[in-house]
């Protein structure tokens, strides 16, 4: 066992313990960098005139501006439709009425615009990969 660092509250136990140790032998790791430590490793600014940067985000902004609107006009569909068109929700389909399955399939309608973001946000992905390694010192 060794002896902790002055100032360590680390508790002294014969087992693993989930505490980490106070202090640091070597530098920060990236993920732990505040804002100013981080400053001029990252060229924002030629990042953001760069045209392929830019072409990513109009893509993003193609997919998901319909997609959000299309999804809230399918949300929406279901309480306005049995507001205004009772007699057509309250049709039988089996032993459910139009209402019923409607609200149901506003789960898959769910599943399925995730799963189209899924696939589209990997090949963004990817897109940002390719414009962050244009730009690695």
């Amino acid at each position: 066992m060794t002896t902790p660092e002055p100032g360590d509250s680390t508790p002294i136990v014969g087992s693993q313990t989930d505490i980490a140790p106070l202090g640091r032998s070597g530098p920060k790791p990236a993920h732990e960098l505040t804002a100013d430590e981080e400053r001029g490793n990252i060229p924002w600014e030629a990042i953001a005139a760069d045209e392929d940067f830019k072409k990513l985000l109009a893509s993003k902004m193609r997919f998901i501006a319909p997609v959000t609107v299309f999804f809230l006009a399918y949300y929406v569909a279901l309480p306005v439709l049995v507001g205004w068109f009772p007699n057509l929700m309250n049709q039988k389909v089996g032993s459910v009425n139009v209402a019923y399955l409607f609200a149901l399939s506003q789960f898959f309608m769910a599943w399925i615009v995730a799963a189209l973001y899924v696939v589209a946000a990997a090949g963004w992905d990817k897109t940002a990969a390719n414009i962050i390694a244009k730009f690695k010192k």
